[in-house]
């Protein structure tokens, strides 16, 4: 199994209705939803992940209350190579925590390249350099969500009669 294969809980994701993207870090963490459909992702916000679990908890809950989710991507941090990075081990505990407090299912979605991307979409909207900054981790975590969607089609497109004639 790979790394961006991979989830936190058992059963993974249902086939349709909105899920959210976290960008998880020590220092700030990214939010980004889909639609119902799953057409359409966008950034939601960017929180500062507090030191208190309940209003952690409380915070996640309210969000997955509020958005309708049906579950949560977590970006899984790997080296270019597709190894593990140190802050893997801190994430993969931080989506089964998400799990266990939620009740939702969550996947980990591979996120290199991720914040790179989420630069290149700001650079040429006129924000200030503080406010591309502030946004950044909720556009990457947009990206995650778009790719994560992008996988979720491609394995479940049946191959087409041209596909099927040439095997």
């Amino acid at each position: 199994m790979t790394a961006e294969e991979a989830t936190a809980s058992p059963g993974g994701i249902p086939g349709c209705g909105r899920v959210a993207a976290v960008d998880y870090g020590r220092r700030r963490m990214g939010l980004a939803v889909c639609d119902r459909e799953r057409i359409l992702a966008s950034p939601l916000t960017v929180r500062q992940p507090g030191k208190n679990s309940r209003l952690e908890a409380a915070f996640f809950q309210k969000l997955a209350d509020d958005e309708e989710l049906v579950g949560f991507v977590v970006g899984l941090p790997l080296h270019t190579d597709g190894r593990e990075s140190d802050m893997s081990g801190e994430t993969r505990r931080f989506a089964d925590w998400l799990a266990q407090t939620t009740g939702l299912p969550v996947e980990l979605q591979d996120e290199r390249y991720t914040s790179a991307a989420a630069a290149g979409r700001l650079a040429g909207v006129g924000l200030s350099r503080d406010s591309k900054k502030a946004r950044s981790d909720a556009v990457a975590a947009q990206i995650m969500l778009e790719t994560w969607m992008a996988r979720r089609v491609a394995s479940s497109t049946p191959p087409s009669a041209s596909e099927e004639d040439a095997s």
